[in-house]
C-alpha cells in the first residue's frame, strides 16, 4: 500500500492555516472559500491545533456563543494528531477511524508539510484495490 508521501506527491501539499487569535467567524469563511472542513491553527510555523465545521458546530453554535468575538484558539482541537511522510495509508485510515477524525496533518522534521484527508485515504484505497484486481485478472487470463 502506499505512504502518504505517494498520496501528496499526487495531490499536492498544500493546505490551509490560520492563526489562533483570529475569530472563528473569519475561519469559516475560510474553510467555505476553500471548500474544506478544516484548517490547521499555527503560530508561525510551528502547528498548534486544528479547527473544523464539527468544533464550530458544538463549541460555538451550541454552546451560544458569538463567531465575531470567539478566539479560534478557544475552540480549536489540541493536540493535533500528526503522521509522517512515510506512514501507511491503511495506518492513517486506521487513526482516523478510531480517532473519530477527518483530518491528518503531515509533520516531518517538526514542520508541516501538508494534510490528508479521509476522501484523500478512501480514495488510494480504492485505487489501490481496483490496481490490485487488473492485476489479478490479467494473472488469471494468462
Amino acid at each position: 500500500m502506499h505512504q502518504v508521501r505517494h498520496l501528496l506527491e499526487i495531490k499536492g501539499s498544500d493546505f490551509y492555516a490560520i492563526a489562533p487569535e483570529v475569530p472563528v467567524l473569519e475561519a469559516i469563511k475560510h474553510m467555505a472559500e476553500r471548500r474544506v472542513g478544516a484548517l490547521l491553527v499555527m503560530r508561525g510555523e510551528q502547528l498548534v491545533g486544528m479547527v473544523s465545521e464539527r468544533d464550530y458546530a458544538r463549541k460555538v453554535i451550541l454552546q451560544g456563543r458569538s463567531s465575531a468575538q470567539t478566539p479560534v484558539a478557544d475552540i480549536m482541537s489540541s493536540p493535533v494528531l500528526t503522521v509522517t511522510p512515510d506512514t501507511d495509508v491503511f495506518d492513517c485510515m486506521r487513526l482516523c477511524t478510531d480517532s473519530r477524525i477527518r483530518h491528518l496533518p503531515v509533520v516531518e522534521n517538526q514542520r508541516v508539510v501538508g494534510i490528508v484527508s479521509i476522501g484523500d485515504l478512501v480514495k488510494a484505497v480504492i485505487d489501490a484495490q481496483a490496481e490490485q484486481i487488473e492485476l489479478l485478472q490479467r494473472y488469471i487470463a494468462s
